[in-house]
């Protein structure tokens, strides 16, 4: 009986030994070449959420330029302070755009401001858009200056003592555009 318990445990291991295994690897040296290509073919997962899209930091500080001279080819020249806005009615608006606000601001009053928050913004090229539930503002450089000019398309925007220019540069270019000494005014 002992033998017959050996033989069959023998038999077993035997058969065991020589029947092919789901669970045994087929490779079991492979290169670091090998390697690389299997993890190469291996798609990658798709990326859905697009990159989020900055908002160029001159957007922080725009102030309010007009046309002086149209027919001036050196763009310094071309655009400059506006007199008017600035020193007599004092009614323009500066633009600030950061990602949580947009803020209209008196240029002759930093307290008088208004604010939007709800808004999103992509850009196109040259063109940032920002969208609210009431308008679409479409920010647009035309020199690299830099100008900027500002279409605002929806309901209209009315701001008390804060009238919307139509072109703006940035607070650290505004000293290289031509500049109306306000005089008397004081503006």
């Amino acid at each position: 009986m002992k033998n017959l318990i050996i033989s069959l445990s023998m038999v077993t291991a035997l058969l065991a030994s020589c029947s092919p295994s789901s669970d045994k690897k087929t490779e079991t040296n492979t290169s670091p070449d090998t390697q690389k290509e299997m993890a190469s073919s291996q798609p990658e997962p798709v990326k859905n959420d697009p990159e989020p899209v900055e908002i160029p930091a001159d957007f922080s500080t725009l102030v309010p330029i007009d046309v002086l001279n149209s027919k001036s080819p050196n763009v310094h020249d071309k655009y400059g302070i506006e007199f008017s806005g600035n020193c007599y009615s004092c009614d323009l608006a500066s633009l600030s755009i950061t990602k949580k606000q947009i803020r209209w601001t008196n240029v002759c009053d930093e307290k008088d401001t208004f604010e939007i928050d709800d808004f999103s913004y992509t850009t196109e090229g040259n063109k940032t858009i920002f969208k609210t539930p009431e308008r679409i503002y479409i920010l647009t450089q035309i020199d690299k200056a830099p100008v900027y000019e500002l279409v605002i398309e929806g309901k209209k925007l009315e701001l008390k003592n804060k009238r919307i220019s139509k072109y703006f540069t940035t607070k650290k270019a505004l000293p290289l555009f031509t500049e109306n000494d306000c005089g008397d005014f004081e503006g």
